[in-house]
């Protein structure tokens, strides 16, 4: 009668479990075509899945590396992803520099994707300096934008629109050093925060890019 019950049991159990798995992978197959991107509203870019009272990105008006006006206005409409270099870093930088490539060549037929880098020594990264550093880097100037101009402006919109180098709102003297990226929707608020030196950061930002695209 055991051995009966077992003969039983046993096809049925796996019979189950194989019913439990297809329902699983099905209800995963349903959440991934609905999939959304948090918002980071507050200094310590926890995320947040809710856009209410949400943070955005501060008016800007710069100069890129061909020597014309670059700010919000410019980006109005577009996705972008943001970042924070300059152009003799020895460090992080080149790093960062060589991922954004990748990011700019798979964003080449993406219309409203642009990339933005803001220099954080402007006393120094001219926008001849920035044209020659986009030139030796293979950057396009169409597609990425080496941003220069005030100091004071480059590092307010570092601090309190990005919450960049680790939210030292308060230490305005200090140098404005990270390796984080930003992906910024059309609306001005950041959507992302990753690694500008990981490869599989960089995997995933383009994966995020297209998720923003489909937003309305």
């Amino acid at each position: 009668m055991v051995l009966y019950l077992r003969r039983i049991a046993c096809p049925l159990l796996v019979k189950l479990l194989a019913l439990f798995f297809i329902f699983n992978i099905s209800s995963c197959n349903i959440f991934s075509n609905n999939e959304s991107l948090p918002y980071y509203n507050t200094q310590d870019l926890s995320p947040t899945w809710t856009s209410e009272n949400g943070h955005q990105i501060a008016y800007f008006n710069l100069k890129d590396q061909t020597g014309n006006k670059f700010g919000s206005d410019s980006l109005t409409g577009k996705i972008y992803i943001a970042n924070f270099f300059f152009t003799t870093c020895p460090s992080i930088c080149p790093k960062m520099t060589r991922c954004f490539k990748i990011i700019q060549d798979s964003i080449a037929n993406m219309q409203d994707v642009e990339i933005v880098s803001f220099s954080v020594m402007p006393w120094v990264d001219s926008v001849n300096k920035l044209k020659v550093y986009g030139e030796q880097n293979n950057i396009n100037p169409n597609k990425w934008h080496l941003l220069t101009g005030d100091k004071s402006t480059i590092y307010a919109i570092g601090r309190a629109s990005f919450y960049a180098d680790n939210n030292k709102l308060s230490d305005t003297s200090s140098f404005i050093h990270t390796d984080k990226m930003y992906l910024i929707d059309k609306q001005k608020r950041i959507r992302g925060v990753y690694n500008a030196t990981n490869s599989d950061d960089i995997t995933r930002v383009l994966g995020d890019i297209t998720i923003l695209e489909k937003e309305e």
